[in-house]
């Protein structure tokens, strides 16, 4: 064999390893419920780590993100559960790594803040998912700058619809590395027929959109978490359906995922493990599904751990580059008289 052909042969093989290592499979876990037995927990729960200026009670709240400086973000329903209403208290947060508040914003600016997410620049992105009743505030998706300056907004302040320029429950956002601006639209619980991901140029002309109410292909029950990993690959917690749709960057479907139970929260981290947060699994009838965090790879779906907690209400994830994960508890167990915690939780490896 001459050398040049050994060269290009090697080459082909080296490309094909290089494909099969990052490509997603199709059916990487049975159908969930898989059983929880077995899995490994190395974590320990830090509840009530942060703490707001003053001594003030949390809202509910499912948004957190860690900022490129090592610092967390949360943002909070102005001390209530459902929403600010006509609140003038800041909504967003930033904490140090002890939990100590050092930056706050957003007062009199978002009707029902939901989503989180920061951008490479330190950014703060947030969706409002609610509409306020002057109708002046609400359904849209908010850049700031790191102190507070409004930089862009996304929709039309308190006009709900379904075209390419509003939302109606805007949940979660997420910027892919070139800039692009993914939304997700359509939580479970509106009242709306929008249950669709829009997607924008960075400086927030529209692209696309897809999905619609459903459960079949190209379809959504209730949108919210979002997390994209290091190739790029939106991942989309579709709630309401117990299951993870992963899609390339122009909606093209690649996968879908049941073995993380009923997603609520999303986050990938720099190594590309996945973190998905269970925090409605004793809703439904299957008592196998159990609240809680569950970690694997997005390589190839495995579930590695399961970290157990029965009054978990975690609706927003994130984690740093130590491994530290953080949870935005929501407080709503779904029981008028067995309510969980408002705050934000920190998870660390013993």
């Amino acid at each position: 064999m001459s050398d040049a052909r050994h060269v290009k042969l090697t080459l082909l093989a080296f490309s094909v390893t290089l494909i099969s290592t990052f490509e997603i499979p199709i059916h990487a876990q049975p159908s969930y419920p898989a059983p929880n037995e077995g899995l490994t927990n190395s974590y320990r729960a830090i509840p009530n780590w942060a703490k707001l200026p003053g001594g003030r009670a949390w809202g509910a709240t499912a948004g957190v993100a860690v900022a490129p400086n090592g610092n967390i973000w949360a943002v909070e329903r102005c001390g209530m559960q459902h929403g600010c209403g006509d609140s003038k208290l800041d909504s967003i947060y930033e904490f140090d790594q002890s939990g100590s508040p050092l930056r706050k914003f957003g007062g009199g600016l978002i009707a029902g803040p939901h989503g989180l997410f920061i951008d490479p620049d330190g950014n703060v992105w947030v969706t409002d998912q609610g509409i306020s009743e002057d109708h002046k505030r609400g359904v849209q998706v908010i850049k700031f700058s790191p102190d507070g300056k409004v930089l862009m907004r996304l929709g039309k302040a308190g006009v709900a619809g379904e075209g390419p320029d509003v939302f109606a429950s805007p949940i979660n956002a997420i910027v892919a590395a070139n800039g692009d601006i993914f939304v997700a639209d359509g939580h479970d619980g509106c009242q709306c027929p929008n249950r669709r991901i829009v997607k924008f140029t960075k400086d927030g002309k529209f692209i696309k959109a897809w999905g619609k109410q459903g459960s079949g292909i190209d379809q959504f029950g209730g949108l919210h978490g979002l997390a994209m990993d290091s190739q790029g690959r939106l991942f989309v917690a579709d709630r309401t359906n117990s299951r993870i749709q992963i899609f390339t960057e122009d909606r093209k479907l690649i996968a879908t995922w049941t073995q993380f139970g009923r997603p609520s929260a999303l986050a990938i981290d720099k190594d590309d493990n996945l973190y998905v947060s269970d925090s409605q699994g004793p809703l439904l009838p299957d008592a196998k599904i159990k609240r809680g965090i569950r970690i694997g790879s997005v390589k190839d779906g495995k579930v590695t751990t399961f970290i157990p907690d029965p009054r978990s209400t975690v609706e927003g994830l994130a984690v740093d580059r130590q491994g530290n994960i953080y949870g935005a508890e929501n407080g709503n167990l779904h029981s008028e008289t067995d309510q969980g915690t408002r705050d934000v939780k920190k998870y660390v490896k013993e």
